[in-house]
């Protein structure tokens, strides 16, 4: 695996310019990290580093209208991180690796990859890249319904609490003790 440093960053979530795919990370700044993973989903913040982001609609008519699009979160969300626990799920680091290639590819299902084998081992190189950002004691939360940690996400996922406008889409929420970070990707 790449060290982590502002190349190695960019390399790995350059895998997500071909999607329809919003990742980045920003600061932790409340302990209810949920008010951060608001700001990141609002598009007013900038990486946490300085590193770059991948943003579909930075700098677009949708987002200057609404700063919150895609998403519309709901009221109660932001309320207490209680209220989250019927949208997002705690996934383990190893199913975190899965959900980020998945999340990379063009219907969010790797089974629809022709040639998914051959490129596995590199796309999932890229996501313990991103992964590393987030240190031993992060958790990672996916919109995926119950049974998210035990979820095979090499296998089409048909389960998900929807965050956007859109008609679908799937988001990994990474939350560190300085840093939340998000990679959500649209269909």
């Amino acid at each position: 695996m790449a060290g982590l440093d502002e190349g190695s960053w960019s390399e790995a979530i350059d895998m997500y310019e071909r999607r329809a795919t919003i990742a980045k990370v920003t600061s932790r700044e409340h302990e209810n990290w949920v008010l951060d993973l608001s700001t990141l989903m609002r598009g007013d913040t900038r990486d946490a580093r300085g590193w770059r982001t991948v943003d579909m609609w930075e700098g677009e008519l949708e987002r200057l209208d609404e700063p919150s699009y895609p998403f519309v979160m709901p009221p109660e969300a932001v309320a207490t991180a209680d209220a989250w626990k019927p949208y997002l799920h705690e996934i383990p680091r190893s199913q975190a690796v899965r959900f980020l290639v998945a999340l990379s590819t063009p219907w969010i299902d790797v089974t629809k990859e022709p040639d998914f084998e051959e490129r596995r081992e590199a796309l999932e190189a890229k996501a313990r890249v991103i992964l590393s950002r987030f240190p031993e004691g992060s958790h990672f939360y996916a919109n995926t319904g119950h049974g998210s940690d035990t979820r095979d996400y090499y296998q089409r996922v048909s389960r998900w609490y929807p965050f956007s406008v859109r008609t679908f889409d799937f988001g990994l929420v990474l939350v560190s003790e300085t840093e939340v970070g998000m990679v959500w990707s649209f269909r």
